[in-house]
């Protein structure tokens, strides 16, 4: 068991730093907003701290999971931040989805401490991590991977290194430019059936037991036909990181015509005041169209 230190208690670092406590990690929380470690603490078994870099004082591991590119860079550096408290040996794990640029800056900036840095997002939602079943793409050091794995896997169903330092982050790219695709494609396939006059429960019965089969297919389609999204990743969040893929993109000179064409689509899907919706809600936008 290792002393931990998570930072940053959204809807994906609440659960996850629960499981790092039910596996009998002594675990010390921080939140920019410090209700929200306290009710984690009142919760689970564990401490909070004022900042992060106390939070991190002693961690032989610091998780976080936090917004953007400049809320890590306000959570690792400074005088409250967390390298500001780590020592010599310890190792910060990053499960925020970042740029590779930024993972990379942070990543050299804890080597000058003798921090190690791996960069670990996640993908499975809201639900994966409540029910400790995350996927986990890694990048950084195998040495700082090979160490930091065991706890990782508190809330992973499969935890894997891909490379150096971004690796991670570029990996996790690859798997928002597929849902991107992938749920407007379920989108347009709903909305054309209901706009024929089918059941969209019987064309789905059928259609999911082949090669249209996926898991957004599986999990949204009853709530995408009754009109609902307030069922895991946000809008406003995927938009993020789709800038990030396409951003990404422009710097090595990848072609992502569909992901920038589902970006926009999303854009209008905030227009109609569903930034907090969930990403399903494509079909919202093609419903409105009508």
């Amino acid at each position: 068991m290792a002393k931990v230190a998570f930072l940053g208690l959204g809807v994906m670092g609440f659960p996850m730093a629960g499981h790092l406590a039910a596996r009998g990690h002594d675990v010390t929380v921080w939140n920019r907003t410090p209700a929200k470690a306290e009710a984690w603490v009142g919760k689970h078994k564990g401490k909070k701290a004022a900042t992060a870099a106390e939070a991190a004082q002693g961690a032989e591991f610091v998780m976080a999971c936090v917004g953007n590119d400049d809320d890590l860079r306000a959570v690792c550096t400074g005088d409250d931040g967390a390298f500001a408290g780590m020592e010599s040996g310890a190792i910060f794990v990053d499960h925020t989805t970042v740029s590779a640029k930024v993972t990379r800056e942070m990543a050299a900036l804890a080597g000058e401490k003798g921090v190690g840095f791996v960069d670990a997002p996640v993908s499975g939602g809201q639900a994966g991590a409540e029910n400790g079943q995350l996927s986990v793409m890694c990048g950084g050091d195998e040495a700082d991977y090979a160490a930091a794995e065991p706890v990782i896997a508190a809330y992973a169903k499969i935890c894997r290194r891909l490379g150096d330092s971004g690796a991670g982050q570029i990996t996790k790219m690859c798997n928002q430019i597929a849902i991107a695709g992938l749920v407007q494609g379920l989108a347009e396939s709903l909305h054309f059936a209901e706009k024929a006059g089918l059941s969209i429960e019987s064309v789905v019965e059928v259609i999911s037991q082949g090669a249209a089969g996926s898991w957004q297919m599986s999990n949204r389609y009853k709530t995408m036909a009754e009109d609902r999204y307030d069922f895991g990743f946000a809008v406003d969040w995927m938009r993020k990181d789709l800038g990030i893929c396409l951003a990404t993109a422009n710097e090595t000179g990848a072609s992502l015509p569909v992901t920038a064409l589902v970006d926009q689509f999303y854009k209008d899907v905030q227009k109609l005041g569903g930034g907090r919706w969930d990403t399903s809600s494509l079909l919202k936008r093609l419903r409105a169209l009508d």
